[in-house]
């Protein structure tokens, strides 16, 4: 499973970041608000929407977008959110159905975002290849480990070849839960875990990747 993670500030621990994500053993996710950043060829990137923060507007993040390399995995189509854990499915797919085609049409492979109110996989765009596990943390830990209804999705998601990825795996819970997720884990995982004290937190990272590499879950490992 792959960890997206900031580029974090200059320093030895930036440096060693980098140097990470170029060597292939975290990727890189970019967002609007870290402005037009130039990524070396061999960093996977991803580039996230903003909309988490409830400052997003359309113009701006186009625009950001446009200027991005179309050699990300995936970009995330734009979603809404209700931090208060109301249903948000129904106003993402109508975001999904006005930006996804313009975001194919310009080259990008965009992501659908599970909200708080998808709760079936038949309700998931059949035209979604990349499939972003968001909402409030009830909807994407419930039923802990495998994930229950976003569990189910996300099993039935990967069994048909799409990519899942879970937002903000800010802990180690959190990270094994998307390993765990559906009971066949998610292909990827990103959060802002390095932003905020690197120097204690990138050991942290490194040692949850170590664990997933010497004792793989079973669908890991088969």
């Amino acid at each position: 499973m792959i960890y997206y993670a900031n580029p974090t500030n200059a320093g030895p621990t930036g440096d060693a970041v980098r140097d990470l994500m170029v060597a292939g053993r975290l990727g890189c996710i970019t967002t609007p608000d870290q402005g037009n950043v130039t990524f070396p060829d061999e960093w996977d990137v991803i580039a996230d929407n903003g909309c988490f923060s409830g400052k997003w507007t359309a113009a701006r993040w186009w625009s950001w977008l446009l200027d991005q390399p179309r050699s990300v995995r995936f970009a995330v189509c734009p979603d809404v959110f209700d931090p208060n854990g109301g249903p948000c499915h129904e106003p993402t797919l109508e975001r999904w159905r006005e930006w996804a085609p313009k975001m194919q049409r310009h080259g990008f492979t965009p992501a659908f975002v599970l909200q708080v109110g998808c709760s079936t996989y038949g309700q998931v765009p059949d035209d979604a290849e990349v499939l972003f596990i968001g909402g409030t943390d009830p909807y994407k830990l419930n039923a802990w480990p495998h994930g229950g209804q976003v569990g189910a999705i996300t099993r039935q998601a990967r069994e048909d070849g799409r990519w899942v990825h879970m937002g903000r795996g800010n802990s180690g819970k959190r990270f094994r839960a998307a390993r765990a997720m559906g009971g066949i884990g998610c292909n990827s995982v990103d959060g802002t875990f390095l932003t905020y004290g690197a120097d204690t937190n990138l050991p942290q990272l490194m040692a949850w990747l170590r664990e997933a590499e010497i004792a793989p879950m079973l669908w890991e490992a088969s």
